[in-house]
């Protein structure tokens, strides 16, 4: 095996390494303690760009650890999809570490940086398996990583939503549990592609309990992503973290969508019997149902941190309104749009810091304060980011939406999605014209707590950097529907994962 066919096992060793590294030398060398966090988040990026462009190929990689091939052993499988999602969460990894380090909130705990990697850590496994159980396992570590960052800092409200937070995905974990145990007591493995050969073999006395199962494992990926009605967990709990560790946290959401693209159809698609595309009957409705509750919350909100973790779900749910149809024109949609959402969302969290940080007592809520540093150019900020978040030009939102619009079209309940789509961004206009219109344009003289006497402009370096990555996005849109439209053929031809992971027999 050539070096740049083990390259894909990179994107996991260089944060299983540098935590370590960091947690050893925080106390004593603290900067040299952030020195290696920031070089691991520039070593994933490269790692991830020359993945990235060995997956351009339309080649499909697949690289067995320990020599044990598939489906025996642990196996990591590198296509368009896994590489995409590899860049981009090195990049926004990057952008909101540098946000931390710079507004020194990573200073609260000692355990920051080792814990920052480690949620790297169970982000690029879970993107790159081929497994199921190893889903499983890069689950957990991803989320007991984001149980202490979730918690940095302290605080009793950070506290109160750290523990719904972590019931919630305790009980899903275990849900995941039952459904990994009835899978593999149904096809005897839980090697992805090849469990999606065995799936088509399963008698009709074994049917009901295989839809059972593929209910279960596809509702754990539900509640991961915030679909309605099991998404009440994240708009507290992401309104209370620590903002650099919410926008890191915009694609904690994202991962549940990945790991739905990515299993349906490989296991339960055309061939796999009474499970085929076992969630389409009600994936539709949850779907609109999650814009339509997430951008009412964004319409309601009395704060810029909780506006922004209602903007997550609303845009998750437009995103798995694309995801809905399993078409490659709707997968195509729905990449470029996971792209657009997770760097939107991180963004929000960002002003709001920015906000919060400069307004003294009032921090950010959405009603009239002082005049505070810098508002003109920070109300620019925000207005760019909410013109990205609710789908206006010119900005990437704006391609995104009508790319889903234009990909459902002729579907089934496509009046629905369309008028869903269509409201639910006049109520994100008007939320987000609401907390701007308070916060940038009105003004009161008398205040609680004295504003902070002067701020610099460092920390509006991570919020510039993610919308000239929006821009770029609205600007790339022809190369970046490209490559989505091969990533979603890929999605939907799962003989040929197989035959990749598998090898020709």
């Amino acid at each position: 095996m050539s070096l740049a066919d083990q390259l894909i096992i990179a994107p996991m060793v260089i944060p299983a390494l540098a935590a370590p590294l960091a947690l050893l030398v925080m106390r004593r060398r603290r900067l040299l303690g952030v020195g290696i966090s920031l070089a691991s988040c520039t070593a994933l990026l490269v790692a991830a760009l020359l993945l990235l462009d060995q997956a351009s190929d339309g080649a499909i990689r697949s690289y067995a650890v320990g020599g044990w091939p598939a489906p025996f052993g642990i196996v990591l499988v590198l296509d368009r999809l896994s590489a995409m999602m590899l860049v981009l969460a090195a990049v926004l990894a990057g952008i909101t570490l540098v946000h931390a380090v710079i507004t020194r909130t990573d200073r609260a705990g000692w355990h920051f940086h080792p814990l920052f990697q480690f949620q790297l850590l169970g982000l690029n496994g879970a993107f790159l398996t081929g497994d199921l159980f190893n889903l499983f396992v890069f689950f957990e570590v991803l989320l007991i990583a984001s149980y202490g960052l979730m918690l940095h800092g302290q605080g009793r409200a950070r506290l109160k939503a750290g523990l719904q937070y972590v019931i919630v995905n305790i009980v899903g974990s275990s849900l995941f549990l039952v459904a990994l145990g009835l899978l593999y007591a149904l096809t005897g493995t839980l090697n992805m592609a090849d469990m999606g050969q065995r799936v088509a073999a399963i008698g009709p006395e074994d049917q009901g309990l295989l839809r059972i199962a593929a209910l279960l494992l596809v509702s754990v990926f539900a509640l991961k992503a915030a679909l309605v009605p099991l998404h009440l967990w994240l708009p507290r709990t992401y309104a209370v973290t620590t903002p650099a560790v919410a926008a890191l946290f915009a694609i904690m959401t994202k991962v549940g969508v990945y790991a739905i693209i990515r299993v349906v159809p490989q296991v339960f698609g055309t061939d796999a019997g009474a499970a085929a595309w076992i969630p389409a009957p009600w994936l539709l409705p949850a779907a609109m149902a999650t814009a339509v509750v997430g951008f009412a919350g964004v319409f309601t909100a009395r704060n810029l941190s909780e506006q922004a973790g209602f903007g997550v779900i609303g845009s998750t749910g437009t995103l798995m309104i694309a995801v809905a149809g399993w078409q490659i024109e709707t997968l195509t949609a729905a990449l470029y749009y996971l792209v657009h959402s997770t760097l939107t969302g991180a963004s929000l969290f960002l002003v709001a810091d920015i906000v919060a940080r400069r307004r003294g007592g009032q921090v950010d809520q959405a009603s009239p304060g002082p005049v505070f540093a810098q508002r003109a150019t920070i109300g620019l900020l925000f207005m760019l980011t909410a013109i990205a978040a609710t789908g206006l030009p010119p900005l990437s939102g704006f391609i995104g939406k009508l790319l889903v619009l234009q990909s459902v079209a002729g579907l089934p309940g496509w009046q629905w999605a369309w008028t869903v789509i269509l409201v639910t961004t006049l109520f994100g206009v008007i939320g987000y014209a609401r907390s701007g219109s308070a916060i940038f344009w009105k003004s009161e003289s008398s205040s609680g707590d004295a504003l902070p006497a002067s701020a610099g402009r460092a920390d509006l370096i991570a919020t510039m950097a993610l919308l000239g990555l929006l821009g770029a996005l609205f600007a790339g849109a022809g190369p970046m529907t490209a490559y989505a439209g091969a990533a979603a053929a890929q999605i939907l031809d799962p003989a040929t994962t197989a035959r990749a992971v598998l090898g020709p027999g």
